[in-house]
């Protein structure tokens, strides 16, 4: 008799075991869209060019196409590094997020990657191609910047535009005559990437040479159009979309043809401890359908290289793209205050 009820006690004990291990992981669409209609809302943390209006309109896409009702809010991104730190100091306190889902690059995202700070669920059994998938089921790579080098094309001569990164060591460029911004990650993708270290910083140390004029992107910008530098070392293709929608005249460009060309993700994961994690997991596979690609490039600029029938996947074709893999985060964090340093943006 006591063996008789031993087993279902041992079977209820494993079940509730088992559900907590498996807390908040959905593995159907049909159960997120369940629990997003009992949630209702959805906390937005996402880039400046997306804006309320884009958050609207890719929470309406939601609504419509997952036949939900749930009301959608914009937090705006500040300093995307501060903010990820802001989430891993309120974990410590024991406080609860104040947004459900967040928008920022691959290496924002693998500062609460690394920490375990990600509302995880099986996103493969969602749908979602695996190569998309990042920081154990945390995150996903729903779009793509792509970094080269941007020139004024009514002021640099057309011989004198970079056909690679080397170029950009030329004599003729000393004396403030190139501008580099504050993501120094974008060059430390490099060394994470087919470059390897050495190489890459001794390129580094080759441009801190040339007296560079440092700057944040938007800085940058305002430089070339006015003629006081005439190359960027790095420019996003969103960053400068944005720019040249607010300057319809604005004559810069990036320089085609430079391999690699460097891809940060930007990516969206939900928050450990989210109030609404239904509706921020529901959110995030949205982000990689058409529709969802299709809405936030009006918005936010940007498309994945990684899926079909998008404008960025039409462009990667052919082309040399340099991603970022999971395990090269911390890594390229590290090198990319190591070239701050030595670029001269100090510590």
């Amino acid at each position: 008799m006591k063996q008789s009820g031993f087993f279902p006690i041992s079977v209820l004990i494993l079940s509730v075991l088992l559900i907590c291990d498996a807390r908040g992981w959905a593995v159907t669409v049909e159960q997120l869209v369940a629990g997003a209609k009992k949630e209702g809302k959805l906390d937005l943390y996402g880039p400046s060019v997306l804006g309320p209006a884009g958050t609207q309109a890719l929470g309406d896409a939601l609504n419509k196409m997952y036949g939900l009702n749930i009301t959608a809010n914009y937090h705006s991104a500040g300093n995307m590094a501060q903010d990820a730190g802001k989430i891993v100091g309120l974990a410590v306190a024991g406080v609860q997020p104040e947004w459900d889902v967040m928008i920022m690059t691959d290496a924002h995202h693998a500062t609460l990657g690394l920490r375990k700070l990600h509302e995880a669920t099986d996103y493969k059994k969602l749908g979602i191609d695996p190569r998309i998938i990042h920081y154990g089921n945390g995150s996903i790579s729903f779009a793509n910047q792509f970094v080269l080098p941007a020139y004024n094309h009514k002021i640099l001569p057309a011989k004198d535009v970079p056909k690679s990164w080397e170029d950009l060591l030329d004599p003729k460029w000393k004396g403030g005559k190139l501008g580099m911004s504050t993501a120094t990650h974008h060059l430390a993708r490099l060394a994470a990437g087919p470059w390897g270290e050495e190489k890459t910083t001794r390129y580094v140390k080759a441009l801190a040479q040339q007296g560079l004029s440092l700057g944040r992107l938007g800085e940058l910008m305002s430089r070339l159009q006015l003629g006081e530098i005439l190359v960027a070392v790095t420019m996003t293709t969103d960053f400068l979309r944005s720019y040249r929608a607010k300057q319809a005249a604005a004559p810069i460009v990036q320089a085609e043809g430079i391999a690699p060309i460097i891809a940060p993700a930007m990516q969206a994961g939900v928050v450990k401890g989210a109030r609404h994690p239904n509706t921020g997991h529901l959110f995030t596979v949205f982000l990689t359908t058409l529709r969802g690609q299709e809405v936030y490039e009006k918005y936010g600029g940007l498309s994945s290289s990684l899926i079909p029938g998008t404008t960025a996947y039409k462009y990667a074709q052919g082309k040399q793209l340099l991603y970022m893999s999971d395990k090269d985060a911390d890594r390229v964090d590290g090198l990319a205050r190591d070239y701050g340093r030595i670029l001269g943006f100090g510590n």
